[in-house]
């Protein structure tokens, strides 16, 4: 029997593809340390965990498709805080900031229509993209002008009669970079010449580093009716594991579409959504603290990178996560070797290779996304590793 030939095309996720090396490594007593991932080594907030442990209810029953009323309520409060007014009926829960993608992709797309993403990005979206039927048509930024976006007329110039949306993450997986204001008001002038949508992902907005300041999307009430905003408390709470994220229009048309597919599944998970609502109650200062140790550890971990002969990285104005340029042809081959035939001191690094994260072939060879989510004195055993490593394999 045959399987289909658009699970086929999918690529298996260059951040997860290489753990059965990073499991076989640990079965022969090596420490590995996870670069590859972007699970941070923070706790949840003790507010999202005692209410997991109190959850009041006898019976985890369905709820409601879009989303539990005192959720999307709070959530509408969290954004009054950073300038934004909205309303319950502008919030659908998500599973997670992924289901948000992929129901945006499938909302404003046919099969065959194309969303217009800058490279690097998040490598997932080429799966939800291809669940979705839809074309991805990128534009690549470089690592030489630390990834900023590539030229406007660049962007323009790739926008046909299938274009439904351009999608930016910001600050963005995997390079880390921020839009500036500037940019998001001509790329929304931009989709209202071509009357399509912009979709930007937003997962990481309370990571600014460098006392730059995050713009939201919705801030540009102007533009609403063409605008979704994905958001998420994986990141934001370390709750990567609960898959509550949200799915934010004033679009009303959008909100009610794409409802369809959020009845189709049913309900997005109770108690995590009950979690997600107490983790909403923690203090100012659990964010203001994780920003603040993100940033002493983007701090060190380019500094130590850029310290080893061959590498180069970019300076990340945001999120946790870096390209990382490598002195080898092929990073992946680099990445399988660190975990298969590699360890000093009984201990290695697990990265993901960035060739994964680009549409372009052939870009991102040898590259890899580095996310800096280990506490420093791990960054700093683990970049020993990746020294010892790069001279142990350019020397077979």
């Amino acid at each position: 029997m045959e399987i289909s030939n658009r699970i086929r095309g999918f690529q298996a996720s260059p951040i997860r593809r290489l753990s059965p090396y990073a499991r076989a490594a640990k079965q022969r007593g090596v420490k590995v340390y996870h670069l590859n991932i972007g699970q941070p080594d923070i706790k949840t907030p003790k507010e999202a965990i005692d209410a997991i442990h109190s959850y009041p209810h006898d019976i985890v029953a369905y709820g409601d498709s879009d989303g539990d009323i005192e959720l999307r309520k709070a959530i509408v409060e969290y954004y009054k805080g950073i300038g934004v007014e909205l309303s319950p009926e502008d919030v659908l829960i998500t599973t997670g900031g992924s289901e948000a993608l992929l129901f945006s992709f499938m909302t404003l797309c046919d099969p065959g229509d194309e969303l217009i993403v800058p490279e690097p990005y998040y490598t997932n979206v080429h799966s939800f993209a291809r669940m979705a039927n839809v074309s991805i048509v990128s534009v690549t930024s470089v690592l030489e002008s630390n990834f900023a976006l590539p030229s406007l007329s660049m962007i323009e110039e790739k926008i046909t009669s299938r274009t439904r949306a351009i999608l930016l993450n910001s600050p963005n997986n995997p390079t880390g970079h921020i839009y500036t204001p500037k940019e998001l008001e001509t790329i929304l002038k931009m989709c209202v010449k071509h009357d399509i949508f912009l979709i930007v992902d937003e997962v990481y907005r309370e990571f600014c580093y460098d006392g730059k300041t995050f713009t939201s999307i919705l801030k540009y009430s102007e533009y609403a009716d063409r605008v979704i905003c994905v958001d998420s408390f994986s990141k934001r709470f370390s709750m990567c594991g609960a898959r509550v994220g949200a799915l934010i229009s004033k679009n009303r048309n959008v909100i009610r579409e794409t409802l369809k597919l959020s009845q189709a599944r049913l309900c997005p998970p109770a108690v995590e959504q009950y979690a997600a609502l107490a983790a909403l109650s923690a203090p100012a200062s659990y964010i203001a603290d994780v920003k603040r140790e993100y940033e002493n550890r983007r701090n060190y971990i380019v500094k130590a990178l850029n310290s080893i002969p061959g590498v180069k990285c970019s300076v990340p104005d945001g999120a946790f996560y870096l390209i990382a340029q490598l002195p080898v042809e092929n990073a992946e081959e680099f990445a399988i070797f660190m975990l298969k035939d590699f360890s000093y001191n009984g201990e290695t690094v697990m990265v993901a290779p960035a060739e994964g994260f680009y549409e372009s072939k052939d870009l991102g060879r040898d590259q890899v996304r580095i996310a800096y989510v280990l506490k420093p004195e791990d960054l700093e055993k683990a970049c020993i590793c990746l020294r010892e490593g790069l001279k142990a394999f350019n020397a077979r």
